[in-house]
């Protein structure tokens, strides 16, 4: 498998480094990390960042409180779509979609590829169509209008599965290799999940949203900015569950940091190390 590293969408919040630890200037940047894998079944990606449509028509899909918190730049080329054909990929070559959770910036562009089976954990799915993700923030951050035509999903429990260092994992996603899985790691959302990629000689986990700072996970002292932690105590679910992964994403980085790279989804820092080693 070959697996390229995809920024599919840029915000910068106002706070400069009070968001991301490294700005100067008074915008912070965040990133919207996402996977394209090349695999012997077709192509798959790892969440979709912002989508066309979303591009095209902000209003109509976006919530105003989110667009204007994180100072959403909604660039047409930093979409999924546009990235693969400038990588001279053919977009309906995309065969499986795996989302980690469903908020608005993970989830744009599954319309933009009608062809992909989309698979999720059944308790997400629930969780977003019933906008259950915090009262105000719920009704905001899930945005059904981004999938609402005709997506052909596969729902998977969040418990089960055979462990992947002392993680519940779910094997066996339905087409996909099994070098691929998903993780549970409750607590950001209610179903929301991590992404294992077995590469040639490690893994790679998508922890998406279950930490925003590499200081959280990739020191032994916890270390995250103001900012970052104000914003994920306001789209938390559960706290004792978002913690307790935090956790154990820092055990797994120092116990077995030699065989597991971890990432999330939105610090800079990470994706542009992690792009520039392809």
């Amino acid at each position: 498998m070959r697996i390229h590293h995809l920024n599919c969408g840029t915000c910068c919040p106002v706070g400069g480094r009070l968001f991301d630890g490294t700005s100067d200037a008074p915008f912070a940047k965040l990133v919207c990390h996402c996977l394209l894998i090349e695999t012997d079944r077709g192509l798959v990606l790892v969440d979709t960042g912002f989508g066309m449509r979303d591009v095209e028509r902000p209003g109509e899909r976006l919530s105003a409180f989110f667009r204007a918190l994180n100072n959403i730049q909604l660039r047409p080329q930093e979409t999924a779509i546009a990235q693969m054909r400038a990588l001279g990929f053919d977009p309906r070559d995309v065969r499986h979609i795996v989302i980690t959770h469903l908020d608005f910036d993970h989830a744009g562009g599954i319309e933009d590829f009608p062809n992909a089976v989309v698979h999720v954990a059944s308790r997400e799915k629930e969780a977003a169509s019933r906008r259950d993700g915090g009262g105000f923030v719920g009704r905001r951050r899930y945005r059904p209008q981004q999938w609402d035509e005709d997506v052909d999903w596969r729902l998977y429990p969040m418990g089960g599965g055979e462990g992947w260092f002392g993680f519940d994992a779910v094997r066996d996603l339905d087409g996909l290799p099994p070098e691929i899985l998903l993780v549970p790691l409750a607590g950001h959302t209610w179903g929301h999940c991590g992404v294992a990629v077995h590469a040639p000689d490690s893994w790679l986990l998508h922890a998406a949203d279950a930490y925003f700072y590499r200081g959280e996970v990739g020191t032994e002292d916890y270390q995250c900015p103001p900012g970052l932690r104000g914003y994920q105590r306001m789209m938390e679910v559960d706290r004792g569950a978002r913690l307790q992964n935090q956790a154990r994403l820092r055990r797994l980085a120092s116990e077995h940091g030699q065989h597991v790279r971890i990432f999330c989804a939105h610090d800079a820092v990470e994706f542009d190390i992690l792009s520039a080693a392809v």
